[in-house]
């Protein structure tokens, strides 16, 4: 498995997979075509069809500025290896074709073409894990610093405070978010309403306004870590900062817990998927829970057993979770989810704990079944916004506009 430094990526939201991906793509073909004339990038499938509620056109012509540059559309056609793809062409200024081809974006700013050559883990699933660090003596972040390179330490620093800065910044804004929805703010009134209320509620009030500043900031395209993609972005570190918080821990045990959540993010994308095009929101807000949990397990003082049964309790309840945004927008259902995420994978912590962590069905099954679950998901229900509350939504909204025509 690869290093964390490519799960944990500080970006721009409001879609990892069409925007940080495209446009790392887009920047690589331009390195390697820097005197071409004009670039040609055509989108296909998911990337097509909910890009332009994405910002895909726009984080694409961002690299494009200082030559000639077409997007083509084309939601009807899928290239063969992952429903984000993209082709890319470079011409000379007569025309003729340089260069062509294609590229797919798999979840959380990767691509297809990344080289494997920077495998950082030997062992390639959760059990493999769980047993190297029985065997060494060590915790699951333990295990993580031993492997990742230098600087890893200050890696996870540097993810922590962007991810305080999106809690921070989402937690003062307020009014509309763009995209044409009209959907308010709402994590600024959530804080200051969970003040008022009763002990016992307080809690979760807060957890929910922390996640819903994250995935607001994401909508609006602001600064985001994907955990494990923009749309997810919110549900660790809220979970992280009520935490610390509540329990006063340091920034070190907090550093720690991302290090342990990175490892379960990471099983995931190395043996299913976390992009949502490809197998539904579980793969984004069912890994995002699942990393979640294992990092509250942790800061709570859970045993390794215990960590590996929280995460895997929050991938297993979001099987089958659809991926259907509104118009194409990381906002309906997208935002609400990371607050359900946030509060589930407090829930699954807690009855981790009350356990002594053995249980039937490993992280591993988990991880297996959400691929299984995700493949077997109708196309319209994966990032097309073709099927559930996309469709829905689209049918009221039309039907509204013809009852005012009548």
């Amino acid at each position: 498995m690869r290093t964390l430094r490519q799960l944990y990526r500080i970006g721009a939201g409001p879609s990892s997979s069409h925007t940080m991906g495209p446009q790392r793509a887009a920047y690589q073909f331009l390195q390697k075509h820097p005197d071409a004339s004009a670039f040609h990038v055509t989108l296909y499938g998911s990337l097509a069809a909910t890009g332009r509620g994405h910002l895909t056109g726009v984080a694409i012509s961002q690299v494009f500025t200082d030559y000639k540059f077409e997007l083509i559309w084309n939601a009807a056609k899928a290239l063969p290896e992952h429903p984000n793809g993209m082709r890319l062409e470079a011409h000379d200024q007569s025309g003729k074709m340089l260069e062509s081809i294609e590229e797919y974006s798999i979840g959380g700013g990767a691509l297809l073409s990344d080289k494997d050559d920077d495998e950082t883990y030997p062992e390639k699933n959760l059990s493999e894990i769980l047993a190297c660090c029985e065997a060494n003596g060590e915790s699951f972040w333990e295990y993580a610093d031993r492997l990742e390179e230098d600087q890893f330490q200050p890696f996870l620093q540097n993810v922590w405070r962007a991810m305080t800065n999106a809690i921070t910044q989402g937690l003062k804004e307020e009014g509309v978010i763009p995209g044409g929805l009209d959907l308010l703010r709402k994590a600024h009134n959530y804080f200051y309403k969970s003040k008022i209320l009763e002990p016992d509620y307080q809690s979760d009030a807060r957890l929910a306004a922390f996640a819903y500043a994250v995935a607001e900031e994401n909508a609006c395209g602001k600064e985001v870590v994907t955990a494990p993609t923009c749309g997810s972005s919110g549900v660790l570190p809220a979970v992280l900062y009520e935490l610390q918080q509540k329990l006063q821990c340091s920034e070190q045990d907090i550093i720690n817990a991302l290090a342990t959540a990175g490892l379960f993010g990471n099983v995931v994308k190395h043996n299913a998927s976390i992009s949502g095009a490809y197998i539904g929101c579980q793969g984004e807000i069912g890994t995002a829970c699942a990393m979640a949990a294992a990092a509250a397990t942790q800061l709570l003082g859970g045993s390794r057993h215990q960590i590996e049964y929280a995460a895997e309790m929050g991938l297993e309840h979001h099987f089958g979770l659809t991926c259907d945004p509104v118009d194409g927008l990381v906002q309906i259902p997208c935002i609400e989810r990371n607050a359900h995420g946030a509060a589930r994978a407090m829930h699954c912590a807690n009855l981790a704990l009350l356990s002594d962590g053995r249980h039937c069905i490993s992280f591993d099954d988990a991880v297996a079944v959400l691929l299984e679950t995700g493949l077997a998901l109708r196309q319209p229900y994966k990032e097309t916004s073709k099927g559930g509350l996309a469709m829905i939504y689209k049918k009221r909204i039309t039907e509204q506009q013809s009852n005012k025509g009548e």
